[in-house]
């Protein structure tokens, strides 16, 4: 249910749907996020999936009320379309990350594990959500590793080099891109860190979470693990469009045109700018391969 350019209500709710337990919880998420929904052109779409979502869950809860079942799992998390999950031990600063690229405020503490069940926030980038839960420690009889086996993206989040082989043995059935994130904040010489992990060909960034500097390399960075491309759209004579249409790697303008429009034999002229096209407004095919940051222009008969 990832949106843009929503108020801190909306996210606050769309947050609080995620970690809700009961229908009960979910419906009354979804009433505020409806109340908190822009009233535009752009949003019709988003407002008329909430609405509809709304409906399905009310009669659902109305059939389950009825059959005197009960209303679901306390910590059920709804996967939204880009799920990474922050796996690590206990006091690597899991709840610091999360904190940092999300709009919740997890308890972080100095003592061993403080998280207890799966924490959820999204994370604002490039006009998109990315759905962010930090699971409990890996070495806790919290770990809940159902979670961690379907996320799309796993953030191994490390203090000690001789933490990442133990966090992996304990990933052999995760599905999911794996991104080291190095925690340096008891490192004295980050150079020869760097090194060694750069010898071992890990994928990794390094980050002292204290003193954090520019986020949006690492968001960069998390947003790329899930192999997803941004692609904008634009009509002739008009501005590309605000939102960019997220596709996967090696996508092609058919693939775009299938999104967008009901024929793509409808299309009577593509037009391309960015990093794929030779020049600006290149006139390409259907089959032209489509890269990170790409605008596409067509021209229908």
């Amino acid at each position: 249910m990832a949106s843009t350019n929503q108020s801190p209500q909306y996210q606050k709710a769309a947050s609080m749907f995620l970690i809700a337990g009961t229908d009960k919880e979910r419906l009354h998420c979804l009433e505020e996020m409806i109340r908190e929904c822009p009233k535009h052109k752009s949003s019709e779409k988003m407002l008329a999936n909430l609405k509809t979502r709304y409906k399905k869950l009310k009669e659902r809860s109305e059939r389950i009320k009825k059959s005197g079942k009960s209303g679901g799992s306390k910590h059920t998390i709804r996967k939204e379309d880009m799920q990474a999950a922050i796996v690590g031990f206990t006091n690597t600063g899991k709840s610091s990350l999360l904190s940092l690229l999300t709009n919740v405020s997890p308890e972080i503490t100095p003592y061993d594990f403080t998280t207890k069940i799966p924490l959820v926030g999204m994370m604002p980038f490039s006009s998109m959500q990315i759905q962010m839960i930090e699971v409990p420690a890996i070495n806790s009889e919290y770990y809940d590793r159902g979670i961690v086996n379907t996320a799309d993206v796993i953030l191994v989040l490390v203090t000690d080099i001789s933490q990442i082989k133990e966090v992996m043995s304990q990933l052999d059935k995760a599905l999911g891109k794996k991104l080291i994130i190095f925690n340096t904040k008891n490192s004295t010489d980050n150079r020869k860190l760097e090194a060694t992990l750069k010898s071992k060909k890990y994928n990794f960034t390094m980050l002292n979470l204290k003193s954090p500097g520019n986020l949006e390399n690492l968001k960069e960075r998390i947003f790329h693990s899930f192999d997803k491309i941004r692609v904008f759209t634009k009509e002739p004579g008009s501005k590309k469009s605000e939102r960019a249409m997220i596709l996967e790697v090696k996508s092609t303008i058919k693939d775009i045109a299938k999104k967008i429009l009901k024929n793509p034999n409808m299309i009577k002229e593509t037009k391309i700018w960015g990093p794929s096209s030779k020049f600006a407004g290149q006139i390409v095919g259907l089959s032209h391969e489509l890269k990170d940051m790409d605008t596409v222009e067509f021209k229908t008969r």
